[in-house]
């Protein structure tokens, strides 16, 4: 800020100069007034040049911030549950994470030469004003304090119509997101008459406040902005300094640099507005960001605690979504997996079979009850040792845009090319990897775009083989895998997990048969457990969803193969 202070001195500076040497001129009009000129020369390059590293300095601050700011978001997204990160949702992350330090970023680097140029410079010219001429210093004024009491009174009546106007924005902003974003699925349903009509209908209302806004505040704006002109205080400057003039109270030379200078006066105060205006848009990004920052993080012990081994236990576990509609995700769940079993939760969907899986991963902190791994409960560990302990491959996949070997290395980035290959063998991945023109070198596109399902699929199980960590948890791991890799990659999964604990999470109940145990879940709560034997003697829900789940696989249209066969010979 020192630095515009001082650059709008020295402009003010080139103006006293400029009058200066006219008056020289004017005095000995043979003579080249060459101090005076070389004052206007020096004060103009100065000025650039104090300008110049004043913006450089403002956005390497801005640019600073920025880096902060995000870097602290990162940290503080990482130390949230990631139950909570997923209720905000990806685009609001994003958009705090993104636009919001944007225009902070805007903020700090544009306000800092605003606030010179409406402060420094309005006070120095007022000083200079007096000093020169009293009398005109206070028309100059009256001129601004006119136009600038008419531009607060309409600022004052457009504070809603800006905020109903900023919320209008943001709702075409997502309206057009979720029209790019769902095109597939526009162009496949419904022509995108539907999804167009609510970005059309975001746009007329948005179209509509501007035009409100217009309509209440607009007279008035250009009102003030017409008189914050240069033109109304230079005209007021000429007529009452040609009658000062005109009765022989005032010098030319002054009237001119009052000219000078209190036509620049109305500029001076322009930035003054502008930095308003600013300011209002920075106060929402502002509280956007200290709402993410000021996020209650879970709970950390002041001292870690090991777990020995890889079991597993639930006591007595409640849990519900936060705003969820349904009731309980979990009630009072208990049970025990030793280290080293297989253990499958199935069940209807909706029974709290995922709710499981992620509150291992601390997704977030259960209502009630504990949940411990090898005796040590997860609010007593800290963050690294519990992913130490835990490799996950989620239904819903996720690969970086990056080769297919560093997605694979996710987490251990120095891992040899030969370990990435050896894990992509045990995921059947290793031959379409193969297959492809770059090999392992392969970019995925952003999101694994260009890969299929089960090809993705794959390289996050390789990716948690790779980890080699003493817990796995597939929720629906093999969702995407073709029939005939499938069979293939449960015994694979079985082999390179002995010894280890595996929590499989799955709706095909032919992925479970060999389970060490089944657990059994409906409406949040654990209705049976056993082997697939047992709890088919038991003759209980899950018996009926193991017929169910054969009667499916017998399907073809027009009924079960028996019974179309059995139509045919009739």
């Amino acid at each position: 800020m020192a630095l515009a202070g001082l650059a709008a001195l020295t402009s003010l500076g080139a103006l006293l100069f400029l009058a200066w040497s006219l008056r020289d001129i004017r005095a000995t009009p043979d003579a080249i007034p060459a101090w005076p000129l070389g004052g206007v020369i020096g004060c103009v390059v100065l000025t650039f040049v104090l300008r110049l590293q004043a913006f450089n300095t403002s956005h390497y601050a801005a640019f600073h911030l920025e880096n902060i700011l995000r870097s602290r978001l990162a940290r503080k997204a990482l130390q949230l549950p990631p139950g909570v990160l997923q209720q905000m949702g990806s685009g609001s992350v994003a958009k705090v994470m993104l636009d919001d330090v944007k225009s902070l970023h805007i903020f700090v680097a544009d306000s800092t030469p605003l606030y010179a140029r409406a402060i420094i410079m309005p006070l120095a010219t007022i000083v200079i004003l007096f000093w020169l001429d009293w009398r005109l210093a206070i028309a100059t004024l009256g001129v601004l304090a006119f136009g600038s009491v008419v531009l607060v009174l309409t600022r004052q009546r457009s504070e809603d119509m800006a905020q109903r106007y900023h919320k209008a924005r943001e709702q075409v902003s997502a309206a057009v997101i979720e029209f790019v974003q769902a095109m597939p699925v526009v162009r496949t349903f419904d022509s995108g008459s539907t999804s167009f009509l609510r970005y059309q209908r975001a746009l007329e209302e948005w179209v509509d406040v501007l035009k409100t806004w217009y309509r209440k505040a607009g007279f008035s704006a250009r009102f003030s902005f017409s008189i914050l002109n240069p033109l109304p205080t230079l005209f007021v400057l000429i007529w009452s300094g040609y009658g000062l003039l005109h009765y022989g109270s005032f010098d030319f030379i002054a009237w001119v640099a009052v000219l000078l200078l209190g036509s620049g006066m109305a500029e001076a105060v322009m930035p003054m507005m502008m930095l308003n205006n600013l300011v209002a848009q920075t106060r929402l990004s502002i509280q956007r960001i200290y709402q993410v920052l000021a996020m209650p993080e879970l709970s950390l012990p002041q001292s870690d605690q090991q777990p020995q081994e890889a079991s597993i236990t639930f006591e007595q576990v409640s849990f519900h979504y936060p705003q969820a509609r349904t009731g309980a995700a979990l009630q009072e769940v208990s049970f025990h997996v030793p280290a080293g079993q297989i253990v499958a939760l199935v069940g209807p969907s909706g029974a709290g079979k995922s709710t499981v899986a992620r509150l291992l991963l601390r997704y977030a902190d259960p209502d009630k009850g504990h949940i411990r791994i090898g005796g040590v409960d997860l609010r007593d560990m800290q963050t690294d040792t519990l992913i130490k302990q835990l490799s996950f491959v989620f239904q819903d996949n996720f690969l970086f845009a990056d080769t297919i070997a560093n997605n694979i290395r996710l987490g251990a980035p120095d891992t040899p090319l030969e370990a990435v290959i050896a894990a992509a063998r045990v995921a059947q991945a290793h031959d379409f990897i193969s297959a492809l023109p770059e090999g392992y070198n392969t970019r995925v596109g952003d999101r694994g775009v260009f890969l299929s399902g089960g090809q993705r699929q794959r390289i996050t199980i390789a990716r948690a083989l790779l980890q080699d960590r003493p817990i796995l948890v597939l929720d629906e791991a093999t969702a995407f895998a073709d029939p005939e890799n499938e069979a293939a990659l449960i015994k694979a999964l079985a082999a390179a997990m002995r010894g280890r604990t595996v929590i499989m999470v799955a709706h095909r109940l032919s992925m479970v048969t060999q389970a060490d145990v089944i657990l059994l879940f409906s409406d949040g709560q654990l209705r049976e457990m056993g082997n697939h034997t047992q709890l088919l003697a038991q003759g209980g829900l899950y018996q009926r969803l193991w017929q169910h789940y054969q009667q499916a696989q017998h399907w073809v249209p027009g009924g079960t193969q028996e019974e179309v066969v059995e139509n045919e010979r009739q």
